[in-house]
């Protein structure tokens, strides 16, 4: 008798009334041919025979449906409740009538939209990846593992001192390659990465093939460059201490001081002053403000692929594509990428390293939980604030272990978080030496703002957590502080438009966490607050909190969210509208919002952070530059001065800005005496308010000559006073 096909199952399955449908055979996939692969295993012929009967009588109903009835398939309670979201975040913006009653009671309202309209499947995430079971052997390389002890042994002991030599970071470096060679698991069908090469310069034609991804993804790129370039140089325009403190620390690693660990203004780690000293070497940008944001504007960049890649582990590419942008033009990223300190290496480390850390979970493959344990260890080498991963990734596990989705995995994937802390910790072994030898000044700074070591505590420290728990939460929508290096002050730390998806994207992940139990769900949801805890933990200091430099961390899941609400509008939109009209109003509807909120961050980052920043720093810049035309004309570098006086100018800055890195240009009233013995030509600037100091030039050099400078800051004029050379 002949085997049925396709063809007669589905004829069975369309017309019923012929008889019952025949069986055909479905042999079963073997398990192993998928397992390193990110797409399912291929449907069978019943399977397939199902979806096209169901397709087929889902088709003929259509057919008898009216065009009335389509028109008003519309996802009105989705749109309905987002626009609720909206004008509640809209309602929370600054202004003289702010309020956060009407505000509160929008988004209410919206939660209940929200939760309806995603119960009832209208609007709901993109489904998340399935999870690829895979037995790992549990093998080791014993001869790598061993000599990669024995090498971070000897490193480490060379590591003694706070000092980076050529020899200990030869033998850390290999110590890193050694312990990943150790335990890393080859693919037999794996191509090797240089033949690939080989190939693809060897071969005669190449094909390019631009297709509209291609064009929206150029198009991405080009808005995420806009905004996070233009007017680098500009904005912020003015240095402030710590960038003094960060130069002064360029200037020793380029003259032979390669610290491990930086001790001034309370300790910093490595990462920043090596990569701008490299900056200087390569573009020649001098001991500037411009070298250290090239530097922090090219982490905050190489984050956004990262974010684009959890994108993907949390659904779809589209859900990485629309977390990236709206993090690439966001305000909050991008005025921590400007401002030139080791903010962004925060957020950059963190993305990567949950990134291969999800990655490798969802494919039970250790290989990615070693690539997440080399990002670890190298961030820790940036931010401090970053000393919170290590914790984040072990909740991270253990959430996973208390859920079904790890029931056959759960030994081999703590043997992979073993590996990982294994891996990061090889990385880690100049700072730990550094830790062992001065743990005061390893510890400070962080314990300066958690403890009572600085100040004791002003008030009861659950008080205090708690309150600083719910602004850190709530900063989003309402107040990001008044830290106006980092912010423009108290105002929500989104705009409108991904305030609102934010909101809503949480409301739909702790929905979709309570009807399917998915681990990831939960820990995208907790993994906010977690990353938030180094700004959470200033109880010493709770009027820093929230600092958007310490919790930045948090932005990488937070915009994370946001996207994977939007990605399910459009869904919902797509969908139900049907058709090719389905597809245009959904991504039209995302276009617009992302136009919207680049218009909003554009007015954030270029006109009112910059009008903040200018009004709160000093120009140094402007005194730097005088004092360079006084070194150029008629003077010297060594006979103009800057007139101390108390909460003005860091006089470090004015020598940077000027051109002379080393030179302080700070003289004391009392001083001012020791200057009369040089004869020649001498400049002193002074505050306006400083009557007691300008007396005592006057009364020094009666000759000199008193000018004002115009400065284009209101109320930050300065006073030059002009001392001709004794003839």
């Amino acid at each position: 008798m002949d085997e049925p096909s396709v063809l007669d199952y589905l004829k069975a399955k369309l017309m019923p009334w012929r008889g019952p449908a025949p069986e055909i055979p479905n042999p079963q996939p073997d398990r192993a041919t998928f397992a390193d692969t990110d797409s399912p295993p291929p449907m069978s012929a019943v399977a397939q025979a199902d979806i096209l009967a169901q397709s087929g009588a889902g088709a003929a109903a259509q057919e008898r449906s009216t065009p009335a009835v389509q028109a008003l398939s519309i996802p009105w309670l989705t749109l309905l409740s987002f626009t609720l979201a909206f004008l509640a975040q809209a309602s929370l913006e600054p202004g003289p009538d702010r309020s956060w009653t009407l505000g509160a009671a929008l988004y209410l309202i919206s939660t209940i939209g929200i939760v309806a309209a995603s119960w009832r499947g209208e609007w709901v995430p993109a489904a998340l990846p399935e999870m690829q079971i895979r037995k790992d052997p549990l093998t080791l390389n014993l001869y790598g593992f061993l000599a990669a002890l024995l090498v971070s042994v000897l490193a480490y002991y060379l590591f003694g001192g706070n000092r980076f030599t050529t020899l200990n970071v030869i033998l850390w470096l290999l110590s890193v390659l050694l312990i990943a060679w150790a335990f890393w698991l080859p693919d037999p069908q794996a191509i090797p990465w240089w033949q690939k090469l080989r190939t693809a310069i060897t071969q005669r034609e190449w094909k390019l093939t631009i297709t509209w991804s291609t064009v929206v993804a150029v198009a991405a790129a080009a808005l995420i460059l806009f905004f996070r370039l233009y007017r680098l140089d500009q904005v912020p325009p003015e240095m402030f201490s710590d960038h003094a403190e960060k130069l002064l620390d360029v200037w020793d690693v380029l003259h032979g001081e390669t610290s491990i660990f930086f001790i001034r203004n309370t300790g910093r780690e490595a990462l920043q002053m090596y990569m701008t000293a490299g900056i200087i070497q390569l573009f020649n940008t001098g001991y500037s403000h411009l070298s250290l944001k090239i530097g922090t504007a090219l982490a905050g960049l190489l984050t956004l692929p990262f974010i684009y890649l959890l994108g993907k582990e949390m659904g779809s590419r589209r859900i990485g594509l629309l977390a990236a942008v709206l993090a690439g033009v966001a305000y909050w990223p991008n005025v921590i990428s400007r401002v030139g300190l080791r903010f962004p290496l925060y957020p950059l480390f963190v993305a990567p390293t949950l990134y291969f850390l999800l990655r490798g979970i969802r494919r039970s493959n250790r290989n990615d939980f070693i690539i997440s344990g080399v990002f670890l260890g190298i961030g820790l080498h940036g931010y401090t604030p970053i000393r919170i991963l290590p914790v984040v990734i072990v909740i991270a596990i253990g959430i996973f272990l208390l859920h079904r989705q790890s029931k056959s995995v759960r030994r081999q994937t703590m043997v992979f978080l073993g590996i990982l802390a294994l891996v990061s910790l090889v990385i880690f072994l100049p700072l730990l030496r550094y830790a062992v030898e001065n743990p005061e000044g390893f510890a400070f700074r962080s314990f300066s703002r958690l403890g009572a070591v600085e100040r004791p505590l002003p008030g009861p420290a659950a008080q205090i957590f708690i309150k600083n728990l719910w602004e850190a939460l709530t900063m989003f929508a309402w107040d990001n502080g008044d830290i106006w290096v980092v912010s423009v002050t108290h105002r929500p730390a989104m705009d409108v438009v991904t305030g609102a998806l934010f909101f809503a994207g949480v409301i739909l992940l702790i929905v979709r966490y309570v009807r399917s139990r998915h681990w990831l769900d939960l820990f995208i949801l907790l993994s906010v607050p977690l990353l938030m805890l180094p700004s959470i933990l200033s109880l010493a200091y709770p009027g820093e909190n929230p600092a958007l430099n310490r919790l930045s961390g948090a932005l990488v899941p937070m915009f994370l969210i946001a996207a994977i609400a939007l990605d399910g509008l459009m869904t919902a939109l797509s969908s139900r509208l049907g058709g090719t009209l389905g597809p245009k109003v959904a991504w039209g509807f995302g276009m617009v919002g992302i136009l919207l909120a680049s218009v909003q961050n554009y007015g954030l980052v270029f006109d009112e952070y910059q009008r903040m920043f200018v009004m709160s720093s000093w120009n140094t810049s402007e005194m730097g530059e005088v004092i360079n035309q006084f070194a150029d004309t008629v003077g010297t570098p060594d006979t103009a001065w800057v007139l101390a006086y108390p909460h003005w100018v860091d006089t470090r800055l004015v020598g940077m800005n000027a051109g002379f890195p080393l030179k302080d240009y700070a003289i004391w009233p009392e001083q001012l005496a020791d200057t009369a013995a040089d004869p020649r030509a001498k400049l002193f600037l002074v505050k306006p308010e400083d009557s007691e100091g300008l007396n005592a030039l006057q009364m020094l050099y009666p000759q000199g000559v008193l000018n004002e400078y115009n400065s284009r800051v209101d109320f930050h004029n300065f006073l030059m006073y002009f001392v001709p050379p004794q003839q």
